[in-house]
């Protein structure tokens, strides 16, 4: 896991750890960041999403996929910006 790139932006918690379990379950290597600052109370996560998953790229689309079956209602690639609100 040494080329990690964002891959997706989650939205909340239930998400974030409804794709830990199915990244485990597959044997994904991944990593989940989260925007929360305790400084900032929360200010980035209303703004940018809950936090993003990381993976190699040869992930992506495996990943992408999973996150469109839990998420069918969001379209866009959501690396590509800040979360849709």
């Amino acid at each position: 896991m040494s080329n990690l790139e964002k891959i997706i932006v989650l939205e909340d918690e239930v998400e974030a750890s409804l794709m830990e379990d199915i990244l485990q379950e597959r044997g994904i290597p991944f990593l989940i960041k989260t925007y929360d600052c305790l400084a900032y109370d929360g200010i980035f996560q209303v703004n940018w999403g809950w936090g993003h998953i990381e993976a190699d790229p040869e992930y992506r689309a495996e990943i992408e996929k999973i996150h469109q079956e839990i998420n069918p209602e969001q379209k866009q690639s959501e690396s590509e910006g800040p979360a849709k609100k």
